[in-house]
């Protein structure tokens, strides 16, 4: 591609708060499947240990982690997270540096993270209705997706890379601010599922039945 032609393609800026907050969110959901990784080898050469985040019949990363919905490619569901939750960490310091990316870069990043929140809904769904337990390293990881997917989709709105109705636009300009709110209560929202879910074992957990 010559330079003119780069010249002319349209490019994003994105300011440092996101770009810390991609760093950040990655490198929490990074650590996450790295230590269920190595949890996983553990569990893989020595079935009968008791992990870290074993804490009761219903908290444990062993159970959710020896079910069939913890490969779903065939491998462990957390050799992904290793590999994609680098991308944030990676444009979070790009964008420090003082890169600027294309449109259709953010438009894939974004799709990306889409589909990061689908699977992490999935995941959520087989974990409590499926599964019945919780893995604690797992549910870092989901809440390292949330934010990452609301800031995204209210930046790209606000940029224009994604489109939404014309009229909606002041709306997504006022909402960037405020996308940490939204993922708040997104996450809150799925908390009070598995308390819901869970209620009794929480009950018999902090000795109150």
């Amino acid at each position: 591609m010559t330079s003119e032609k780069a010249a002319k393609m349209p490019t994003t800026e994105a300011s440092r708060g996101f770009a810390l907050l991609l760093i950040a969110a990655g490198m929490m959901g990074w650590l996450a499947s790295f230590l269920l990784t190595l949890d996983r080898f553990r569990v893989a050469s020595s079935p009968d240990e008791k992990l870290s985040c074993d804490v009761a019949t219903f908290i444990s990363c062993k159970s959710v982690m020896l079910s069939e919905q913890a490969a779903l490619f065939g491998f462990p569901n957390p050799l992904i997270g290793i590999a994609t939750f680098m991308a944030p960490i990676v444009v979070g310091f790009a964008i420090l540096a003082g890169a600027r990316f294309a449109n259709w870069f953010w438009q894939l990043f974004f799709v990306g993270h889409a589909l990061a929140l689908v699977f992490v809904l999935w995941l959520f769904n087989a974990a409590v209705f499926e599964i019945g337990s919780l893995c604690p390293y797992c549910m870092v990881a989901w809440a390292a997706v949330i934010p990452l997917f609301w800031q995204l989709l209210t930046h790209g709105a606000r940029e224009g890379y994604l489109p939404v109705p014309a009229k909606s636009i002041n709306f997504f300009f006022k909402a960037y601010d405020w996308a940490w709110l939204v993922s708040l209560v997104f996450a809150l929202v799925l908390a009070t599922i598995i308390a819901i879910e869970f209620w009794n074992l929480w009950l018999a957990f902090f000795n109150l039945i």
